[in-house]
């Protein structure tokens, strides 16, 4: 590749970034990285109808968070500025009207009013209505007016559009980077509207410009641009520009497989559809994100990656640095990729079982404290190397290790029915005694201890080990017992023995 790679990802702050938008920023990021290049955050904010308070900062927090932070961009300002379509709409309309003196646009006058009558009469008749060369001379239009009265309009301020030309017959051939050769007849095509009255540029004219003026080479976009890539194309061809290589990603598919992901089905089935928490200004709807249920950023990445994409080997497991390294375009699939909630918790597992343990117990003591217990960071470290192995989640350490922070204060009932029988309290009591001997309170030591005891006592291992249990955990959970004793001490783990004595008689 001779010009340096550039790329951009151009949201609309219209609401929080759906993971199909995270997907799309990702890949923009994997192969910009992979050949030196640039990536760039573009906010496209000209429908201010539909902006939305907060989007643009929760689009930048989220990349952010999932480790794909943008070269340029809102705060980072390179020399391709400014970044937000918003500030840049002075610069639209003189491209507007080199394309209507070129001949590849024109002015078009018709009124809501008149373009709904056309489509309702259409519709009355089985047919629909297009806005194009088969008709634009019985419009309303710089085509089918005078020049004088054009003039005349202009000069009035009516009301107009500026709309693409597209041309009559002509069969455009096309590549795409993931789907190959396209031919699309341009017959086919409506005029689409590049400009309006009021100053604003459409997403159309406004995309192209600010592609080319911000030198981007490659276009790595979502399936639902497929639509718009003929006038994309044309624009350019129109504009005299290089066009930049066009790629256009597969959808992400529901868990069932049919139709596009959504926030619904998130909510039906129960797993966020965004990468961080989002709280709906106007109806204050809050939606779940991956950031607060607890993923890591390295199992959301790559789980992302893995929705339309594969390395064409075995292994499943890619930090970023390793995805920009196997990452290429020709590796992404043209057909749906279905979401497997599933799949996301088998790389969260993943993920924690490789973080570094003091990251875990740090995230633990945050909720700790919000519980108010105190404890020591040592203690907390501890907790973590015997629960670790065991938890997809930082907060299932907590759900499956409570008993190390706090006592039981009822057991589980069919547990209770299991283990504690007629004897149980005497054996219990007799337990106690044994403990309060031991001067080496370790899990090794007091194993051996207990087991000689029972051994001498000739009573099966059951009858001790499941009320023992029950006493320090209130369930039968946890890891070695003797490890859970070593941990809370022999005060404590006698306190417990007596609490299940008293309780369970």
């Amino acid at each position: 590749m001779s010009a340096k790679v550039r790329v951009r990802f151009a949201p609309s702050p219209t609401g929080p970034l759906h993971i199909g938008g995270v997907r799309t920023a990702l890949y923009n990021y994997l192969f910009a990285k992979k050949h030196q290049g640039d990536f760039v955050l573009r906010i496209e904010d000209t429908d201010q109808n539909r902006y939305v308070e907060g989007a643009e900062k929760y689009i930048i927090d989220a990349l952010n968070w999932c480790g794909i932070g943008f070269d340029e961009g809102p705060g980072k300002e390179g020399n391709y500025g400014p970044y937000r379509q918003s500030e840049r709409k002075t610069s639209y309309k003189q491209y507007a009207e080199q394309l209507i003196n070129s001949g590849d646009a024109y002015y078009a006058f018709d009124t809501a009013e008149e373009l709904d009558a056309y489509r309702k009469d259409h519709e009355a008749k089985g047919k629909t209505f297009i806005y194009n060369w088969h008709n634009r001379q019985k419009l309303q239009n710089s085509l089918s007016l005078s020049e004088e009265q054009v003039k005349e309009k202009l000069e009035k301020e009516d009301n107009y559009v500026i709309r693409f030309k597209s041309p009559a017959q002509e069969h455009l051939l096309i590549k795409d980077e993931i789907r190959g050769a396209m031919e699309i007849d341009t017959s086919t095509l409506d005029d689409k509207v590049l400009f309006k009255s009021d100053g604003m540029p459409t997403y159309h004219l406004a995309n192209i410009v600010d592609d080319h003026l911000m030198e981007i080479t490659h276009v790595i976009r979502g399936e639902e641009w497929l639509p718009s890539l003929a006038l994309h194309f044309m624009l350019y061809r129109a504009f005299g520009w290089n066009a930049p290589k066009f790629a256009h990603l597969p959808l992400i598919l529901k868990p069932q497989g049919k139709g596009k992901l959504s926030k619904r089905d998130g909510d039906k089935l129960g797993f966020p559809v965004f990468p961080l928490e989002w709280q709906d200004p106007e109806s204050g709807e809050i939606s779940s994100g991956y950031r607060e249920e607890g993923y890591f950023p390295e199992a959301v990445t790559n789980m992302l990656a893995f929705l339309g994409w594969n390395p064409g080997t075995e292994e499943e497991f890619f930090k970023l640095q390793e995805l920009v390294e196997a990452f290429e375009l020709d590796r992404v699939h043209k057909g749906g990729a279905k979401f497997d909630p599933e799949k996301t918790k088998w790389f969260q597992q993943h993920y924690m079982q490789e973080a570094n343990d003091k990251i875990i117990a740090e995230k633990l003591e945050e909720i700790l404290q919000h519980k108010e217990i105190k404890t020591s960071s040592e203690y907390v470290l501890k907790v973590v190397k015997l629960m670790k192995e065991r938890a997809i989640f930082v907060d299932d350490i907590w759900e499956q290790g409570y008993f190390f922070f706090v006592a039981p204060t009822s057991y589980n009932p069919k547990n209770a029915k299991k283990a504690w029988k007629v004897n149980t309290a005497t054996l219990m009591q007799e337990l106690t005694e044994v403990l309060e001997k031991q001067e080496e309170f370790k899990a090794e030591v007091v194993q051996n201890n207990v087991k000689a005891w029972i051994q001498a006592k000739e009573v099966g291992f059951g009858k001790v080990m499941q009320p023992f249990r029950l006493a320090l955990v209130g369930a039968m959970q946890g890891p070695d017992l003797y490890e859970i004793a070593e941990m809370i001490g022999k005060k404590e783990t006698i306190s417990r023995l007596n609490k299940a004595i008293e309780i369970l008689g």
